[in-house]
């Protein structure tokens, strides 16, 4: 049952620890039988709904769930709601866009997971970000919440066991103003595209070498300007160009991990990664374990390194083999369909990662401390520096909810609390630090253009 996991310690300032309802001790056993039987939630699945679905609908209140009281849940812990009209809370949190190596818009992939009832979604394009000023756009629009995330390219390498180097990806989440010192970040990530340029190169080199002869340009106009290409890209110009039948052939065949066309670009070691979330102000999750080779000897390796939680819950269910690994390591369970759009019967839909309500309440008690001391120094440094450069880095994820509306700003106050609205509570928000910054910023103002204009001037 989701929740079993013991749970890491939350970092960060006291002044930003998570004042959501605490679970009671007292868990109840599920039965352990299969089938969809319903059963109204317990004290603390209760509590658990109740405490998400404050964070989840922060800015709308009016829009909560009517009442815990008329959901249920299955054997496995997942919402359920009783009689016509009800809805549940529905988190995805793994997604691609055209960023990377999706197939659709940013814009579009909110508007699908708005179709699929989606509540919050999570956009983790591969080593980048650009996409999510376009997602929380679009989130606007369509009364979503948006978590800016990042899969991020590693490799894990075992001094003790040599033969042992694989690929890995580690999930990152922020909040809503993005990464602490995220110039850092964007150069970290930055370098790994620049080695995916290399290594879809060598790709296509092996393809060549295998009388497949895939031309360079081809793979380059499907990625699109300024995308680094990586395997997706690849196998698009093999179906394209009739060499495979299909994106799953183009895998099967060539480009699996190992395979004849696979080819490694210059990818961190996953725990390095996994220290520059931690200090950036994120949550680390590894994805998708059951795709490695030895996945206990990099969990072990990892959880050292600072990894918070791994996926664990698929659109088929809950992998009992890595639920078990994330108890023995005490690491936070989540999941999420890895989106891409490319469309087939072998795809899981956005949304459709049954995530039950006590496995969401878990990360987000992780979480919500990390980011609201993620937000608090991110503030802190423009408000100790209000340059155009470290408004930039507020301005980077949120000039659509700082101008909502086109309303003008009165102040740095207007600023403070616009930032602060989606992520935290009216509690979080009310503490000496976060009115010492309001007190520093007292005398800016900000325009709809993001320039700093002294109040007195205006």
């Amino acid at each position: 049952m989701a929740g079993d996991a013991p749970v890491p310690q939350t970092i960060g300032n006291s002044n930003c620890s998570s004042h959501s309802s605490k679970k009671p001790k007292d868990k109840k056993k599920k039965k352990k039988k299969r089938g969809g039987s319903k059963k109204k939630m317990t004290a603390e699945q209760t509590l658990a709904f109740k405490s998400v679905s404050e964070w989840v609908f922060l800015e709308q209140p009016s829009s909560l769930p009517y009442s815990a009281a008329s959901f249920v849940v299955d054997d496995f812990g997942v919402q359920k709601t009783l009689g016509k009209g009800g809805e549940k809370l529905v988190f995805e949190f793994h997604s691609h866009s055209k960023f990377s190596d999706g197939f659709m818009s940013p814009l579009k992939l909110v508007e699908r997971a708005h179709g699929n009832g989606v509540n919050v979604l999570a956009l983790t394009d591969h080593d980048t970000m650009s996409g999510i000023p376009e997602a929380l756009e679009a989130a606007r629009r369509f009364g979503i919440k948006i978590i800016p995330g990042v899969e991020i390219s590693t490799i894990f390498s075992s001094s003790v066991e040599s033969e042992l180097v694989e690929p890995v990806h580690i999930l990152a989440y922020y909040s809503s103003c993005g990464p602490t010192r995220s110039e850092e970040l964007e150069t970290f990530l930055a370098n790994i595209r620049d080695g995916r340029f290399l290594h879809a190169k060598n790709m296509v080199l092996k393809l060549n070498k295998l009388k497949l002869p895939i031309k360079w340009e081809h793979v380059s106009r499907i990625a699109g300007k300024g995308v680094a290409p990586g395997r997706m890209h690849v196998a698009r110009a093999m179906v394209e160009a009739g060499y495979v039948e299909n994106l799953k052939q183009a895998f099967a065949r060539y480009l699996f991990d190992g395979g004849p066309a696979y080819s490694t670009g210059s990818e961190p070691l996953a725990e390095e990664a996994i220290q520059l979330i931690c200090k950036t102000g994120g949550m680390a999750v590894l994805a998708h374990p059951w795709a490695l080779k030895n996945p206990a000897a990099i969990v072990r390796r990892l959880k050292d390194a600072g990894l918070h939680g791994m996926e664990v819950y698929r659109s088929d269910g809950k992998l009992a083999a890595y639920s078990d690994l994330a108890d023995a390591y005490g690491l936070l369970k989540l999941g999420g369909s890895d989106y891409h759009g490319r469309g087939g019967q072998g795809e899981s839909e956005l949304g459709s990662v049954n995530l039950p309500v006590l496995a969401v309440y878990d990360f987000l008690e992780v979480a919500r401390p990390i980011w609201c001391a993620a937000i608090r120094d991110i503030l802190q440094s423009y408000a100790e520096e209000p340059s155009d450069s470290n408004l930039a880095g507020i301005m980077r994820f949120g000039r659509t909810w700082i101008f909502r509306g086109g309303s003008p700003l009165s102040g740095g106050k207007d600023l403070i609390d616009r930032c602060l609205s989606l992520w935290l509570t009216n509690e979080e928000r009310q503490n000496v630090e976060f009115d010492a910054i309001r007190l520093k910023l007292s005398h800016i103002s900000i325009t709809q253009a993001g320039l700093q204009v002294p109040i007195e001037s205006i």
